[in-house]
């Protein structure tokens, strides 16, 4: 068994979602850690200092007995624009704003709505009409061409200009937009998930 899936079985088997690795050349071990989502909970739970101190303890002792060479671990949360790397991570954030890098530019499909050239977008995200499909609402900033007329709105209200479909073979990476209010704490979309 690699180092990969020892630490994965051990952050599962505390009862967390790994949701990053990262072992760097100077031998850092940066270990992302979350509450497995359940959508039928109501209100989501947040990864605290407890729980990292807890998950750092049990990988030292296990990366000790495997042998696993390293120089520094550090065990934390995603933070606010954590990655989206699994179906379920897409299911868990609809409705959030986030941002998406295609594998490659939308080319003609864009019809001139945006520069064929694009990778890179940000908007809401919604499951799309079919299995596996995914969609991104581009906000009416996002979605104008360069020099582009943009449409008539409301002040105030974000508009919905443009639909992006993809599915996640198309996507390099994606991450919640990493929006924060005057407050400090991160702006929920409409999924009302917190």
């Amino acid at each position: 068994m690699g180092w990969q899936q020892v630490i994965e079985q051990t952050v599962v088997g505390l009862g967390y979602e790994l949701v990053d690795l990262e072992r760097s050349t100077g031998g850092l071990l940066r270990v992302t850690i979350d509450w497995p989502w359940d959508p039928a909970e109501p209100q989501e739970r947040y990864i605290t200092v407890d729980d990292c101190e807890r998950v750092t303890r049990q990988l030292q002792y296990v990366l000790e007995v495997e042998g696993v060479d390293y120089k520094r671990l550090e065990v934390g949360s995603p933070g606010i624009d954590r990655p989206l790397r699994q179906p379920r991570d897409y299911e868990r954030f609809v409705g959030e704003v986030v941002d998406v890098t295609l594998r490659a530019p939308i080319g003609a499909a864009a019809g001139g709505a945006v520069a064929p050239g694009r990778k890179k977008f940000r908007g809401t995200l919604r499951a799309g009409e079919a299995p596996g499909t995914w969609q991104l609402e581009l906000l009416e900033d996002e979605a104008a061409p360069p020099g582009g007329a943009k449409p008539a709105r409301r002040r105030g209200e974000p508009t919905t200009v443009q639909v992006l479909g993809f599915t996640l073979d198309e996507v390099r990476e994606a991450r919640l937009a990493p929006i924060v209010d005057f407050k400090g704490r991160r702006a929920r979309g409409a999924a009302g998930q917190g």
